[in-house]
């Protein structure tokens, strides 16, 4: 059963955060999730179309209007920003500040009612990620961060484990295709066959336990930038590591993500390191 949903949540804890602390930028991420989240809830009960894009994925019209009510919220504030969106496409994607969105990230789970899909919204400044805003809005949670001011979830400050011993870290997996056909699944069945405890939370929904100290990593594959830009930056204000699997930081062609805390991310990159694109 899914959880019980107050359909604008996000709008009442935002009511409470006092918007002095944060960014022009923060804010207005903050405004277009919120608006988001009124819609894709709007149609979360199945009342909405679904039709196929070339890539043989599922895009609602909830997708799409999301993305729409983001786009004009960001670009009316900062018209000379960049945008990159799932559904929308590229405009300006030379600026010196990019908006980075996926309006339903997690459209496969939305179109089968599962509630772990969530808005996603970042903003890239020269190449680095600096702002990140991750709404799961049937679950309720929504998860900010700015670069050297830490990250909060449903305005708690966030951060991850300090556990250091793998036989006593949780780790979850994700989108696991590429690993299975690679040698990365036998790197992977080791640092799963040492764990104490593994789960595929997915989604959003495995960052926001990590960032928060619930879990110790999340391994990926098969992601897009727009899946995980936003969380990459609450992950790392919340003192983790965020990588891809070669180490990288994360950047547009990113494929693949090892975030974990501070003390395993490096043990865990030894046996991951270069096992897929």
């Amino acid at each position: 059963m899914a959880p019980v949903v107050t359909p604008d949540f996000s709008r009442k804890l935002l009511d409470t955060f006092d918007v002095s602390t944060a960014s022009a930028h923060l804010n207005v991420a903050l405004e277009a999730a919120s608006v988001a989240a009124d819609i894709s809830s709007s149609y979360y009960a199945g009342n909405f179309t679904v039709s196929t894009k070339a890539d043989l994925t599922p895009v609602t019209q909830a997708d799409v209007e999301c993305e729409e009510a983001i786009r004009r919220i960001i670009l009316e504030r900062f018209p000379d920003h960049g945008f990159f969106g799932e559904e929308t496409g590229q405009t300006q994607i030379d600026a010196e500040y990019l908006w980075l969105v996926d309006p339903i990230d997690g459209t496969k789970g939305f179109v089968r009612q599962y509630p772990f899909f969530s808005t996603q919204i970042a903003l890239m400044h020269k190449g680095e990620l600096v702002l990140g805003v991750s709404s799961g809005t049937m679950m309720n949670e929504l998860a900010w961060a700015e670069k050297g001011r830490g990250a909060w979830l449903n305005g708690k400050r966030l951060a991850v484990s300090d556990i250091s011993d793998p036989q006593r870290a949780a780790v979850s997996t994700g989108n696991l295709t590429s690993l299975a056909a690679s040698q990365g699944w036998a790197a992977l069945g080791e640092i799963l066959a040492a764990a104490d405890r593994t789960r595929g939370y997915g989604d959003f929904y495995h960052y926001h336990l990590l960032a928060a100290g619930k879990i110790e990593a999340v391994i990926e594959s098969d992601v897009n930038i727009l899946d995980i830009a936003a969380l990459s930056v609450i992950v790392t204000e919340a003192g983790g590591v965020f990588t891809d699997l070669n180490g990288a930081a994360p950047e547009l062609e990113t494929r693949s993500v090892l975030a974990a805390n501070a003390a395993l991310h490096q043990s865990y990159l030894r046996k991951l390191r270069g096992v897929v694109a």
